[in-house]
This record gives C-alpha cells, structure tokens and sequence, in this order.
C-alpha cells in the first residue's frame, strides 16, 4: 500500500522556531513556553496516553457526542468534502468522522512532522480508498493546503478543546485563519470544554490535568527534556514539578513547572535560572459559556449552525458555517 503523501508547507524551520520561542520565553520575568511545542513524537504520544486516563473526561465525552450525533453531522454538510483536521488525528473520533461523512480526501494538519506520518499511516490503512495528504505546518500561523484538494469543498475538523489553549483574542485570530484556509462556504467542526457549572467542579478540571497516574506530569515535563535533547540544555528534570491550577478570574486551567529548589541551567549556550516556587508557564486551557462560544464564531467570520452536548453539559460540539457573501442592495 503506497504511504500517505507528507506535504512541508514552505521548507518550515520547526527547530529554529522551537529554539526561539525558548529563548524567548526563558528570558521573561514570567518564563513561559507556548503550549504548542508539547507535541513532538513523545509528547504526542503521551497526549494520546492521557486521552484515555478515567481523569481526562473531555475525550470520552466529546467520542460520545460525535458518536450519537455523526447523522446529524454527515446530513448538514454532505459527502465528498475534503476534511482538513487541525492536529493530527485522533485514533478514536477521526475515524468516526470518516465513516459518517463519506470524505473525498483526508488532510491532517500537524506541528510533529514524524508523529503526523505514524498516526496518517495508520488511519490510511483503515480507509484504503480514501486519499490521505498529511501536511507538516504549524496551523496556528497561515499554511498552505495541498493543490490536488482546492476545487472540493471543505470541512475543518477541530476537536479536543485545543482551541481553548490559546487566549480569546489570539483563538478569534486562530478562527478566523481557519476561515481563510477553508474558504467560503466551508463548515467547520470543532469541540470546545464547557465553564464550570452543575456537573463540573473545579476538583473534577484539576484532575482531569493532573492524574493520579501522572501521565501529564509526564507530558508536561517532557518540554524540558525535549529541550535538552534538541537544543543541548543542561536542566536537571527533577529539579521541577507539574502543577495545574483553575484560574477562576481568567476561566482557565493552567499548567507550571515549578521550580523545586533554585536551580540553574543553560539552553542553547545561554543562561538561565529560577528560584525555588518560581515556575515556567506551559498551558492554558480556556473553559466558556455556550454564549461565549457562539460570540467566538460570529466574531472570527463563522455562523454557528447546530451544537450537540453531552446530558451533563460538560462538553459541546458545534458545527459552524463560513457564509458565501451575498449581494446587498
């Protein structure tokens, strides 16, 4: 079977914008990393580890949503739509997706080119007649979708909350970016974790990013090993801890590395240190209110067209359409 076509938007330079975005990060009074380098082969499959913890209820809840609602879905949009999902695909929900839709194409968009082509693989496998172009781009910034797919009309598939890792003004600028990619008349679908309310406590979101198991202590502390084995650093891992926390001014989970002890290390030939309780910035997760979300899709260009949730309310999926412009008089 011939292997999914990899397809590099523009010669990317994926090292030298991880060691900036380090250096940068590193050399503010607040240290922060942005959460998209998480994801290279190990922190990818870490994260696929903790989709399946009994603490991280957002996967299961969103696979339920999809499941019982993949008529409705396939019977808005229609078949033979290109899908283009932002991230590389979920083994549990694209598949489900897949099936429902009767796509003409399949292109999964991801940051971690040799994790995209492992999981592109795969699912390749699974729908033999179904072309599949997985293109190696950091989505959050404009990419460029394969030639072999411009004239078929398009469905962005955005699933997970992912959106919610970024603050509000910087995920309308995110949606409106996937509104220019797909174009007009495109739909797109996308899942995004409910605020806290009846049936979500603030205990139950902190567990979900701090299992007992520890895998997302894993995950987030694989950045700093990520930055000793690509960009020659010098830090002691057991010199931080994983902390989660619920911002309840900013409505969002956050995710530190927290100093144990002062410590001192390099990073690319550069010097950095942090006291004891000091901490690096890894992630937010945003959690909104469906009417901050339906504001969200009106202000980046998208008219929100159906939502299915969950009987709890914890989770919501909607499904969005980018309108074609009509004449005015």
């Amino acid at each position: 079977m011939p292997q999914p076509l990899l397809v590099r938007d523009d010669d990317p330079d994926f090292a030298g914008e991880f060691a900036a975005a380090v250096l940068a990060g590193l050399s503010q009074p607040q240290k922060v990393i942005p959460a998209r380098f998480f994801y290279d082969r190990i922190g990818s499959e870490l994260f696929e580890a903790i989709t399946g913890l009994p603490e991280y209820y957002p996967t299961r809840t969103e696979i339920g949503i999809l499941t019982q609602n993949a008529a409705a879905i396939a019977a808005s949009i229609g078949p033979g739509r290109a899908v283009i999902e932002f991230g590389s695909g979920s083994s549990a929900k694209t598949p489900l997706l897949l099936r429902a839709t009767a796509p003409a194409a399949y292109v999964p968009v991801d940051i971690s080119a040799e994790f995209l082509q492992q999981s592109a693989g795969a699912l390749a496998a699974d729908f033999p007649g179904l072309p599949v172009l997985p293109v190696a781009a950091d989505f959050t910034a404009p990419f460029r979708l394969p030639a072999s797919i411009t004239a078929l009309p398009k469905l962005g598939f955005f699933p997970g909350s992912t959106l919610g890792n970024l603050a509000p003004d910087a995920a309308i600028d995110l949606l409106r970016g996937f509104a220019a990619t797909l174009g007009e008349g495109s739909w797109l679908l996308i899942g995004l974790d409910n605020a806290p309310g009846e049936g979500k406590s603030q205990g139950s979101l902190e567990a979900a990013y701090d299992d007992a198991q520890g895998v997302t202590a894993a995950f987030n502390l694989n950045l700093l090993h990520r930055m000793n084995r690509e960009l020659g650093g010098t830090i002691n891992t057991a010199d931080f801890a994983h902390r989660a926390v619920w911002n309840a001014d900013l409505g969002r989970i956050e995710m530190h590395l927290v100093a144990r002890r002062d410590t001192g290390f390099t990073v690319a030939g550069q010097p950095f240190s942090l006291t004891a309780g000091a901490y690096i910035h890894t992630e937010n997760s945003h959690k909104w209110t469906l009417i901050e979300q339906r504001l969200m899709a009106r202000a980046s260009g998208w008219t929100p067209h159906s939502c299915w949730m969950d009987p709890a309310g914890l989770f919501a999926v909607h499904l969005w359409r980018r309108p074609v412009p009509a004449m005015a008089p």
